[in-house]
Protein backbone atom coordinates (compact mmCIF):
# COMPACT_ATOMS: atom_id res chain seq x y z
CA UNK A 1 0.00 0.00 0.00
CA UNK A 2 1.61 3.76 -1.09
CA UNK A 3 2.24 5.58 1.74
CA UNK A 4 -0.33 8.26 1.12
CA UNK A 5 -3.10 5.74 0.96
CA UNK A 6 -2.00 3.65 4.18
CA UNK A 7 -2.29 7.91 5.62
CA UNK A 8 -5.80 8.03 4.17
CA UNK A 9 -7.19 4.64 5.52
CA UNK A 10 -5.38 5.15 9.32
CA UNK A 11 -6.94 8.56 9.21
CA UNK A 12 -10.50 6.75 8.42
CA UNK A 13 -10.30 4.08 10.72
CA UNK A 14 -9.61 6.35 13.90
CA UNK A 15 -12.02 8.72 12.35
CA UNK A 16 -14.33 5.83 12.72
CA UNK A 17 -13.37 4.76 15.97
CA UNK A 18 -13.68 7.84 17.52
CA UNK A 19 -17.57 8.26 16.27
CA UNK A 20 -18.28 4.79 17.27
CA UNK A 21 -16.65 5.74 20.94
CA UNK A 22 -18.61 8.78 20.92
CA UNK A 23 -21.35 7.67 20.13
CA UNK A 24 -21.51 4.75 22.48
CA UNK A 25 -20.14 7.08 25.28
CA UNK A 26 -23.62 9.43 24.82
CA UNK A 27 -25.82 6.31 24.56
CA UNK A 28 -24.15 5.59 28.08
CA UNK A 29 -24.30 8.26 29.93
CA UNK A 30 -27.98 8.97 28.42
CA UNK A 31 -29.11 5.77 30.21
CA UNK A 32 -27.26 6.90 33.17
CA UNK A 33 -28.84 9.72 33.47
CA UNK A 34 -32.66 7.53 32.48
CA UNK A 35 -31.95 4.99 35.12
CA UNK A 36 -31.25 7.97 37.47
CA UNK A 37 -34.21 9.58 36.37
CA UNK A 38 -36.89 6.87 36.41
CA UNK A 39 -35.06 5.85 40.15
CA UNK A 40 -36.54 9.24 40.98
CA UNK A 41 -40.02 8.41 39.57
CA UNK A 42 -40.11 5.31 41.33
CA UNK A 43 -39.30 6.35 45.08
CA UNK A 44 -42.26 9.31 44.14
CA UNK A 45 -44.65 6.00 42.80
CA UNK A 46 -44.21 4.05 45.56
CA UNK A 47 -44.59 6.97 48.48
CA UNK A 48 -47.55 7.89 47.10
CA UNK A 49 -49.06 3.84 47.04
CA UNK A 50 -47.84 4.16 50.62
CA UNK A 51 -50.02 7.42 51.13
CA UNK A 52 -53.26 6.18 49.26
CA UNK A 53 -52.74 3.10 51.73
CA UNK A 54 -52.57 5.70 54.81
CA UNK A 55 -56.20 6.90 53.47
CA UNK A 56 -57.68 3.47 52.95
CA UNK A 57 -56.37 2.62 56.37
CA UNK A 58 -57.36 5.13 58.15
CA UNK A 59 -60.81 5.39 56.77
CA UNK A 60 -61.62 1.89 57.09
CA UNK A 61 -60.83 2.45 60.90
CA UNK A 62 -63.16 5.12 60.89
CA UNK A 63 -65.87 3.41 59.34
CA UNK A 64 -65.73 0.29 61.87
CA UNK A 65 -64.91 -1.39 58.48
CA UNK A 66 -61.21 -3.49 60.13
CA UNK A 67 -63.19 -6.09 61.70
CA UNK A 68 -62.04 -5.06 65.13
CA UNK A 69 -64.63 -3.73 66.88
CA UNK A 70 -63.21 -0.24 67.10
CA UNK A 71 -66.08 1.99 68.48
CA UNK A 72 -67.00 5.58 66.37
CA UNK A 73 -65.44 8.39 67.43
CA UNK A 74 -61.96 6.03 69.69
CA UNK A 75 -59.82 6.05 66.45
CA UNK A 76 -56.25 7.91 66.74
CA UNK A 77 -55.15 8.62 64.06
CA UNK A 78 -53.15 11.42 62.02
CA UNK A 79 -56.30 13.10 60.80
CA UNK A 80 -55.85 12.74 56.87
CA UNK A 81 -59.94 12.52 56.50
CA UNK A 82 -60.34 15.69 58.49
CA UNK A 83 -61.44 17.82 55.74
CA UNK A 84 -62.09 14.61 53.21
CA UNK A 85 -66.28 13.92 52.42
CA UNK A 86 -66.32 9.74 53.15
CA UNK A 87 -69.73 7.86 52.24
CA UNK A 88 -70.01 4.01 52.54
CA UNK A 89 -72.86 1.94 50.88
CA UNK A 90 -74.70 -0.12 51.08
CA UNK A 91 -74.69 0.76 55.14
CA UNK A 92 -74.95 -2.81 56.01
CA UNK A 93 -73.48 -6.03 54.70
CA UNK A 94 -70.48 -6.84 51.94
CA UNK A 95 -69.39 -5.68 49.37
CA UNK A 96 -69.23 -2.23 50.61
CA UNK A 97 -68.11 0.81 48.00
CA UNK A 98 -66.21 3.46 49.82
CA UNK A 99 -66.10 7.13 48.01
CA UNK A 100 -63.69 9.16 49.72
CA UNK A 101 -63.94 13.19 47.78
CA UNK A 102 -60.93 15.38 49.20
CA UNK A 103 -62.77 18.24 46.89
CA UNK A 104 -61.93 20.41 43.84
CA UNK A 105 -60.44 23.08 45.28
CA UNK A 106 -56.67 21.56 46.01
CA UNK A 107 -57.30 23.38 49.72
CA UNK A 108 -57.48 19.97 51.49
CA UNK A 109 -54.89 19.79 53.83
CA UNK A 110 -53.31 17.23 56.70
CA UNK A 111 -52.14 17.93 59.46
CA UNK A 112 -48.81 17.16 58.34
CA UNK A 113 -49.07 19.83 55.46
CA UNK A 114 -49.84 17.42 52.41
CA UNK A 115 -52.12 18.68 50.02
CA UNK A 116 -55.07 16.32 48.45
CA UNK A 117 -57.89 16.65 45.82
CA UNK A 118 -60.18 14.16 43.93
CA UNK A 119 -61.80 11.18 44.93
CA UNK A 120 -60.50 7.43 45.66
CA UNK A 121 -63.29 4.73 45.78
CA UNK A 122 -62.64 1.82 46.92
CA UNK A 123 -64.76 -1.48 46.82
CA UNK A 124 -64.46 -3.57 49.73
CA UNK A 125 -65.26 -7.33 49.85
CA UNK A 126 -64.79 -8.03 53.46
CA UNK A 127 -63.85 -6.78 56.90
CA UNK A 128 -60.11 -5.24 56.01
CA UNK A 129 -58.36 -7.65 58.62
CA UNK A 130 -60.45 -10.41 57.74
CA UNK A 131 -57.85 -13.33 56.02
CA UNK A 132 -59.07 -13.38 52.14
CA UNK A 133 -60.58 -9.97 52.13
CA UNK A 134 -59.79 -7.53 49.38
CA UNK A 135 -59.74 -4.37 48.51
CA UNK A 136 -60.00 -2.33 45.03
CA UNK A 137 -59.20 1.27 44.65
CA UNK A 138 -59.25 3.12 41.90
CA UNK A 139 -58.95 7.02 41.49
CA UNK A 140 -61.19 10.14 39.96
CA UNK A 141 -59.01 12.95 38.82
CA UNK A 142 -56.91 12.52 42.31
CA UNK A 143 -53.79 14.61 43.28
CA UNK A 144 -51.48 14.90 46.59
CA UNK A 145 -49.24 17.79 46.86
CA UNK A 146 -50.01 18.44 43.03
CA UNK A 147 -48.88 15.00 41.57
CA UNK A 148 -51.92 13.38 39.84
CA UNK A 149 -52.19 9.19 40.78
CA UNK A 150 -54.26 6.91 38.45
CA UNK A 151 -54.24 2.99 37.95
CA UNK A 152 -55.80 0.63 40.27
CA UNK A 153 -54.08 -1.18 43.43
CA UNK A 154 -55.90 -4.45 45.12
CA UNK A 155 -55.16 -5.37 48.29
CA UNK A 156 -55.24 -9.02 49.30
CA UNK A 157 -55.23 -9.68 52.98
CA UNK A 158 -52.85 -12.60 52.97
CA UNK A 159 -52.62 -12.66 56.92
CA UNK A 160 -51.64 -15.80 57.75
CA UNK A 161 -52.86 -16.64 61.30
CA UNK A 162 -54.95 -14.81 64.22
CA UNK A 163 -52.31 -12.01 65.48
CA UNK A 164 -50.76 -10.96 61.79
CA UNK A 165 -51.37 -8.89 59.30
CA UNK A 166 -50.19 -9.29 55.41
CA UNK A 167 -51.41 -7.88 52.66
CA UNK A 168 -50.67 -8.59 48.83
CA UNK A 169 -51.00 -5.38 47.31
CA UNK A 170 -50.91 -5.36 43.28
CA UNK A 171 -50.56 -2.29 41.33
CA UNK A 172 -51.77 -2.22 37.71
CA UNK A 173 -51.90 0.63 34.78
CA UNK A 174 -50.44 2.82 37.65
CA UNK A 175 -49.28 6.08 35.82
CA UNK A 176 -47.81 9.62 38.17
CA UNK A 177 -47.92 12.89 36.24
CA UNK A 178 -45.79 15.62 38.02
CA UNK A 179 -46.68 19.35 38.69
CA UNK A 180 -44.39 19.99 35.54
CA UNK A 181 -46.91 17.83 33.39
CA UNK A 182 -44.20 14.92 33.04
CA UNK A 183 -45.53 11.70 33.33
CA UNK A 184 -44.48 7.78 34.05
CA UNK A 185 -46.11 4.46 34.29
CA UNK A 186 -45.47 1.84 36.97
CA UNK A 187 -47.04 -1.67 37.72
CA UNK A 188 -46.09 -4.34 40.13
CA UNK A 189 -46.19 -6.74 43.31
CA UNK A 190 -45.73 -5.52 46.69
CA UNK A 191 -46.00 -7.95 50.06
CA UNK A 192 -47.06 -5.69 53.00
CA UNK A 193 -46.72 -7.32 56.13
CA UNK A 194 -47.66 -5.27 60.06
CA UNK A 195 -45.01 -5.13 62.06
CA UNK A 196 -46.30 -3.11 64.58
CA UNK A 197 -49.54 -2.01 66.09
CA UNK A 198 -51.31 -5.35 65.03
CA UNK A 199 -53.01 -5.71 69.12
CA UNK A 200 -54.20 -2.08 69.15
CA UNK A 201 -56.29 -1.50 66.02
CA UNK A 202 -57.63 1.59 67.31
CA UNK A 203 -54.40 3.42 67.47
CA UNK A 204 -52.99 4.07 63.98
CA UNK A 205 -50.24 6.00 65.40
CA UNK A 206 -48.19 2.88 66.16
CA UNK A 207 -48.62 1.18 63.21
CA UNK A 208 -45.49 0.02 60.96
CA UNK A 209 -45.34 -1.62 57.87
CA UNK A 210 -42.66 -3.50 56.20
CA UNK A 211 -42.86 -3.51 51.86
CA UNK A 212 -41.07 -5.93 49.90
CA UNK A 213 -41.85 -7.03 46.18
CA UNK A 214 -40.74 -6.44 42.56
CA UNK A 215 -42.36 -3.56 39.93
CA UNK A 216 -41.67 -2.15 36.57
CA UNK A 217 -41.52 1.63 35.40
CA UNK A 218 -41.42 3.33 32.37
CA UNK A 219 -41.16 6.97 31.07
CA UNK A 220 -43.31 8.56 28.65
CA UNK A 221 -40.50 7.61 26.17
CA UNK A 222 -40.81 4.08 26.89
CA UNK A 223 -37.34 2.84 28.16
CA UNK A 224 -38.29 0.73 31.44
CA UNK A 225 -36.51 -0.40 34.01
CA UNK A 226 -36.89 -3.58 36.73
CA UNK A 227 -37.36 -2.64 40.71
CA UNK A 228 -36.31 -4.89 43.75
CA UNK A 229 -36.20 -4.57 47.57
CA UNK A 230 -32.87 -5.58 48.54
CA UNK A 231 -33.45 -4.44 52.03
CA UNK A 232 -37.50 -3.84 53.17
CA UNK A 233 -38.71 -0.81 52.83
CA UNK A 234 -40.52 0.56 56.15
CA UNK A 235 -43.57 2.49 56.29
CA UNK A 236 -44.66 3.71 60.07
CA UNK A 237 -47.97 5.69 60.03
CA UNK A 238 -46.53 8.97 61.86
CA UNK A 239 -44.24 9.36 58.97
CA UNK A 240 -45.64 10.52 55.89
CA UNK A 241 -42.95 9.13 53.91
CA UNK A 242 -41.06 5.75 53.57
CA UNK A 243 -38.84 6.22 56.03
CA UNK A 244 -35.90 3.41 55.96
CA UNK A 245 -35.17 0.87 53.52
CA UNK A 246 -33.55 0.08 49.86
CA UNK A 247 -35.31 -0.32 46.22
CA UNK A 248 -32.53 -1.59 43.21
CA UNK A 249 -33.29 -0.02 39.66
CA UNK A 250 -32.02 -2.30 37.11
CA UNK A 251 -30.92 -0.70 33.76
CA UNK A 252 -29.10 -2.21 30.70
CA UNK A 253 -25.57 -1.61 31.78
CA UNK A 254 -26.09 0.73 34.73
CA UNK A 255 -28.31 -0.06 38.00
CA UNK A 256 -28.98 2.64 40.79
CA UNK A 257 -29.76 1.77 44.59
CA UNK A 258 -32.83 4.45 46.14
CA UNK A 259 -32.05 4.65 49.78
CA UNK A 260 -35.30 5.67 51.95
CA UNK A 261 -33.07 6.82 55.31
CA UNK A 262 -32.55 5.34 58.84
CA UNK A 263 -36.30 5.51 60.16
CA UNK A 264 -35.71 9.14 60.56
CA UNK A 265 -39.59 10.94 59.39
CA UNK A 266 -38.44 13.41 56.23
CA UNK A 267 -38.99 13.69 52.50
CA UNK A 268 -35.18 12.55 51.70
CA UNK A 269 -34.30 9.46 50.12
CA UNK A 270 -30.49 8.86 48.16
CA UNK A 271 -30.26 7.79 44.57
CA UNK A 272 -26.20 6.03 44.13
CA UNK A 273 -25.94 4.50 40.01
CA UNK A 274 -23.08 1.87 39.99
CA UNK A 275 -21.86 2.37 43.90
CA UNK A 276 -21.02 6.07 42.88
CA UNK A 277 -21.64 9.07 45.36
CA UNK A 278 -25.45 9.82 46.25
CA UNK A 279 -27.65 12.07 44.99
CA UNK A 280 -30.65 13.37 47.10
CA UNK A 281 -33.91 13.95 45.62
CA UNK A 282 -37.40 14.76 47.26
CA UNK A 283 -40.48 12.60 48.10
CA UNK A 284 -43.12 14.93 47.44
Amino acid sequence: MKPRTLLVATALFSFTFLLHSCKKAKADAEEFETTFELSGDQAIADNLTEDANDVFMETAANEGLTGSNIVAGTVESTGILGCATVTVTPLSGFPKTIVIDFGTAGTCASPNGIIRKGKITVLLSDSVRKAGSTARMTFDNYFVNNYKKEGIITWTNTSPAPGSKSWRRVVKDGKITAPDGRFWFHEGIKDVVQTAGVPTPFNLLDDVFSITGNHTVTNAAGATREVTTPEALQKKTICENIDKGKLKIQGPNHYAIIDFGDGTCDKVATISIDGRTPRTILLR
